[in-house]
């Protein structure tokens, strides 16, 4: 996954975490404005959402904050 995309997902789900708490949940469209100025990051992010982890439409922000920091790793 693109280094943009998964610095812009980790500060999401800190922002969402922040504000909300630890249970928040969210979906990946949440690392998007509401317009499709990317749709290329947008296709990366559902297919490793969708495709590769067939995750539910909403999960915990801590959980894709954890999955991402895993990639890091990588």
């Amino acid at each position: 996954m693109q280094a943009e995309l998964i610095e812009k997902m980790i500060e999401v789900c800190d922002a969402k975490i922040a504000q909300k708490g630890s249970n928040v949940g969210l979906s990946f469209y949440a690392f998007f404005k509401n317009k499709n100025d990317n749709p290329e990051m947008l296709m990366e992010a559902a297919e490793w959402w969708i495709k590769t982890h067939q995750l539910n439409h909403f999960e915990k922000a801590i959980k894709i904050k954890d999955m991402v920091l895993e990639l890091e790793k990588v």
